[in-house]
């Protein structure tokens, strides 16, 4: 169908937009972000599990017990990687915790290429360095960072530790073939849900607002089963290269919220890694050259090895 691929489009980006403005639904909701998470879970578990009952989604489901297993491991890395990021706004801010947050592919590449053998070429491990310089860039730490251990230091590492965690949870659901991705996302967020209780702090909870309660439900039903329903739509019509560029409106719409609404915003120094940190990871899903191809020049003539003549005889 030739409006497909638009469709598609339109739904990324509207799935982009929505993801760019979870720092502000976390921030306003004002609870602390094991209880954000817990509770986007919550919610998430409910309108996602409704949609899939009204969808027909759990006839033929595709489950086996090692497919469930990977499901749930995945669900582990991806519910702390929610934490940490959360965590990471506190200290940093919605922009430079997302920005850090998005050398995640580059974690993918190497945790691939760690525990499953994937091929490292040369290219891949040039854009690494280019997003390297980039987060270094981004991060924009001063000597008195580092020598005091401050807080800003610690949310880049929680940023960066989510980043990690989301690479885990990405090589493992990658495993997990022949499972509509709502009922692997569904399965991951009612994990969510035991695995955060300890966690969760009701006293807290119960202090909060309607308009706290109005957030979380929000992260929960938009952020979760809309934008997933979105996303994963998307996927099924769209090319690699047109998804991998669509990504970026995640962290542009990200910054102009946190912009638009707190104040924040990157430094001069800090703005020069973003390109960097986009271009590296466009250039590594895209499979982009760095380094030049080796130039394969023709052999001088007196070198070239003469060729057979055979005769129709002796073809095979």
């Amino acid at each position: 169908m030739s409006t497909s691929p638009t469709k598609g489009a339109i739904e990324l980006t509207l799935a982009m937009v929505l993801s760019g403005t979870i720092g502000i639904f976390v921030v306003e909701s004002g609870a602390s972000p094991f209880n954000v998470v817990f509770f986007r879970c919550l919610f998430g578990a409910l309108a996602l599990g409704l949609y899939c009952l009204v969808r027909g989604f759990f006839k033929n489901h595709g489950f086996t017990p090692k497919k469930l297993g990977l499901a749930a491991l995945g669900g582990v890395f991806i519910v702390f990687n929610w934490a940490f990021l959360f965590q990471s706004y506190e200290t940093t801010s919605i922009s430079v915790a997302t920005v850090v947050y998005h050398t995640q592919p580059f974690y993918v590449v190497l945790l691939g290429a760690l525990l499953f053998k994937d091929r490292l070429t040369a290219d891949k491990l040039g854009w690494l360095a280019v997003a390297f310089v980039g987060l270094v860039l981004v991060a924009g730490v001063s000597l008195s960072d580092l020598r005091s251990g401050s807080a800003y230091l610690t949310g880049l590492g929680y940023a960066l530790l989510a980043a990690l965690f989301y690479g885990f949870s990405t090589v493992i659901t990658k495993r997990v073939t022949g499972v509509r991705p709502h009922l692997v996302a569904l399965v991951q967020v009612l994990l969510g849900i035991p695995l955060l209780l300890p966690f969760a702090d009701f006293g807290e909870a119960s202090n909060l607002g309607g308009g706290g309660w109005a957030w979380l439900a929000g992260l929960g039903l938009i952020h979760t089963c809309l934008m997933y329903v979105l996303m994963y739509s998307a996927y099924q019509k769209l090319p690699t290269p047109k998804i991998a560029v669509l990504a970026f409106v995640y962290p542009v719409v990200a910054m102009v919220c946190d912009w638009a609404v707190y104040g924040h915003h990157v430094s001069l120094l800090q703005a020069l890694g973003i390109p960097l940190i986009v271009a590296a990871s466009l250039g590594n899903n895209l499979g982009w050259r760095i380094l030049p191809r080796r130039s394969t020049a023709p052999a001088p003539a007196e070198l070239r090895v003469p060729r057979r003549t055979t005769t129709a005889g002796n073809n095979r």
